[in-house]
């Protein structure tokens, strides 16, 4: 009976999550209702409140999987050689490829603009601790230095994603790894 009911659970959360994507391709999360979800969803909206109080908490569950799951990446690489680092870009850049529907939406104008600050806050964390060990970075430069190379990589991304993703992840990590290595004269 349990697993029959944690089952339907998932599938009740995975429908309201599809729903919730679906209408933020359209229009702002400040602009969506309840109603709206469990409309798209075909879902009452006690069963609703039964797993989110708020569609901000639905947007902040999808946003913490796709966090945590980026995190989960960047852990795993030693960022202290640069193929690794090469490696662990092309690793997450498949993993938008996997996930572009979500990404694409989340990093969107209809996306939650702190979701963007979010992602580039882990990955500085990343990047902080990880890459300029190898370069010895003086610790004044490393919070610009690491702002600069992760923003930058975002911009990146978004327009890779508004291009239709036109070049591999591969030559995009290399694009990146380049610029933030070597800069204009890189390419």
């Amino acid at each position: 009976m349990n697993q029959k009911l944690d089952r339907r659970k998932k599938y009740t959360r995975m429908v309201l999550k599809q729903s919730l994507m679906e209408i933020l391709k359209q229009k702002p999360i400040s602009s969506i209702t309840i109603k709206e979800i469990c409309d798209q969803a075909d879902i009452n909206r006690s069963t609703f409140y039964t797993h989110y109080g708020s569609q901000y908490d639905l947007l902040h569950q999808i946003e913490e999987e796709i966090i945590t799951d980026l995190n989960k990446t960047l852990a795993s690489y030693n960022y202290s050689k640069e193929e690794e680092g090469l490696q662990m870009t092309i690793k997450l850049l498949e993993y938008v490829v996997a996930n572009k529907e979500v990404c694409e939406t989340l990093l969107s104008e209809h996306g939650d603009v702190t979701f963007k600050k979010r992602v580039m806050k882990n990955a500085l964390e990343h990047t902080v601790h990880n890459l300029f060990k190898a370069y010895q970075v003086d610790a004044e430069l490393t919070e610009y230095i690491s702002l600069f190379y992760v923003s930058g990589s975002i911009q990146v991304l978004e327009t890779w994603l508004k291009n239709d993703m036109d070049k591999t992840p591969k030559e995009m990590a290399q694009m990146i790894s380049n610029l933030a290595n070597n800069g204009i004269s890189g390419l």
